[in-house]
């Protein structure tokens, strides 16, 4: 996808000083930021999730992870709680 974007001419003359010194286009510069400041983001949020809150997401995970076609009977479920 390609995005026009304005960039201040001071961060723009920082930008292009990094990507020299990293050896590093520019836009591949932008792409390293914005993906290291989403991680980032993400991290922050999961770190202020209460424990029942990330008890409940690694759930959801693992049930996204399941095969939705693979079936069990009813009487194999109580074999295994018994």
């Amino acid at each position: 996808m390609r995005k026009n974007i304005d960039i201040d001419d001071n961060v723009l003359k920082k930008l292009k000083f990094l990507s020299a010194v990293e050896e590093i286009s520019v836009k591949k510069l932008m792409e390293k930021a914005i993906s290291f400041f989403v991680e980032s983001k993400e991290k922050e949020r999961l770190n202020s999730l209460s424990e029942e809150e990330k008890e409940d997401l690694g759930l959801l995970l693992l049930m996204q992870q399941s095969d939705r076609n693979d079936i069990v009977s009813e009487e194999e479920i109580m074999k295994e709680l018994s």
